[in-house]
């Protein structure tokens, strides 16, 4: 699967929120559960007020669901309860609104760097009640000193060699990386090869997440960072 872009240049008309097939709407109780709820009014938001701030166009309004929303909530059960996660480059909210609805026992820290973004994120925080989750408005590389998450998560950003100085360093010592991927994710990898030695990281995995729940399951490449104690 290749790397799904919600941003468009223009501003577009708001649709209304697609209805869930019968399959999706299996993925979609099972990883969202009692609070699959929170997460149709989530899609109402991106497919409304979404579109008319351009952080998703209206061609992704039909696969809203299986190509965005439960594509990135697959990784909520690999979360531990009580932890804190990073999303970087939060944009739309994917993955970390998403996971967000999903577990309620974790903390989540949203990192996004644009003003609309933000505004339009924290409006939806607000209406969704979510008191799980920290908005800061800041470039990943300004939070260095302020964030220490036990995971970090990124979707649709840049390539490994560019995303890894970007998250790495916002991780807990033994922290782990959760990166969704697409087809290029064998690619960026080898490209990315060296910095992840420099930046103190095992070997990275690739695993797909949803297999037998989504249409098209999820790519994620996961890596631990080396604790002080390994190094």
């Amino acid at each position: 699967m290749a790397e799904p872009t919600l941003e468009t240049g223009t501003v577009e008309p708001a649709q209304e929120a697609p209805g869930l097939t019968a399959g999706e709407l299996h993925a979609a109780q099972t990883l969202f559960g009692d609070r699959l709820g929170l997460a149709e009014t989530y899609v109402k938001h991106l497919c409304s007020t979404g579109i008319d701030h351009g952080l998703l166009g209206p061609r992704e309004v039909p696969r809203i669901w299986s190509r965005h929303v439960l594509n990135c909530a697959v990784l909520a059960p690999e979360l531990t309860a009580g932890t804190t996660v990073a999303d970087v480059g939060s944009g739309a909210g994917l993955p970390g609104l998403a996971l967000a609805i999903a577990r309620p026992d974790v903390e989540f820290i949203l990192i996004e760097p644009m003003e609309r973004r933000v505004e339009w994120l924290s409006s939806v925080v607000q209406d969704l009640q979510l008191d799980n989750v920290q908005l800061i408005r800041a470039r990943a590389e300004e939070v260095t000193d302020e964030v220490m998450a036990d995971v970090v998560t990124a979707r649709a950003v840049t390539a490994l060699k560019k995303l890894l100085p970007l998250t790495v360093p916002l991780l807990d010592d033994d922290g782990e990386l959760l990166l969704l991927k697409g087809r290029s994710v064998h690619g960026e990898i080898e490209a990315a090869s060296k910095s992840f030695s420099r930046h103190k990281l095992h070997k990275p995995t690739v695993q797909l997440l949803g297999e037998g729940l989504l249409e098209e399951p999820s790519t994620v490449v996961r890596c631990r960072r080396r604790s002080a104690r390994a190094r």
